[in-house]
C-alpha cells in the first residue's frame, strides 16, 4: 500500500508571519496536533507540534511570537508513492508521529501513524513505530 491510499489529504499551512496565537488557535479548530509552514507558493518550509507550542514559545522567557520562530526546519516528509512500510520506518527512525507529504515541493497530505495503525495489515509496523518514538529522550 502506498501513502496516497492513507493520507489525510485536506492540510491547511500556516505561514511563517503567523502568530504563535493563531497557530495554535487553528490547530485547536481543526483538532490537529501539527501544521505544516508554507510560504505562499505552498512549498513546506518547516512544521509546527502542540509540542514546539508549550516548548518553544509558551516555556521560553522570550516567548517566540511566530511561526518561523518555532517550527522545525529539518523536515521529515513522505512522498505520495512511497510505499506505507518505509513511512513507519521514518517514523520510527525520527521519533515522530506524523508526517508531512510532499510532492514537486508542495505538501500535498498529512500521514499520521494513527493512519497505518487503522489498516489491520499494519498494526504490527504502527506498534514498532510507536515503540522507538516513544523511547525515553537523551535530553537533559
Amino acid at each position: 500500500m502506498r501513502v496516497k491510499d492513507l493520507m489525510a489529504t485536506s492540510v491547511t499551512c500556516v505561514r511563517p508571519d503567523t502568530s504563535v496565537m493563531q497557530v495554535a488557535k487553528q490547530m485547536k479548530q481543526e483538532n490537529i496536533g501539527s501544521v505544516p509552514v508554507c510560504n505562499d507558493r505552498g512549498e513546506a518550509l518547516g512544521i509546527i507540534t502542540d509540542r514546539d507550542i508549550v516548548i518553544r514559545s509558551v516555556s521560553d522567557e522570550n516567548n517566540p511570537k511566530t511561526a518561523k520562530d518555532i517550527m522545525t526546519t529539518n523536515l521529515i516528509y513522505a512522498n505520495p508513492n512511497m510505499d506505507t512500510h518505509e513511512a513507519a520506518l521514518l517514523l520510527a527512525k525520527y521519533q515522530v508521529r506524523r508526517l508531512p507529504v510532499v510532492e514537486n515541493n508542495k505538501i500535498v497530505g498529512m500521514l499520521a501513524m494513527a493512519d497505518i495503525a487503522r489498516k489491520p495489515i499494519y498494526v504490527d509496523e504502527a506498534g514498532d513505530a510507536l515503540s522507538a518514538i516513544s523511547k525515553p529522550s537523551t535530553i537533559s
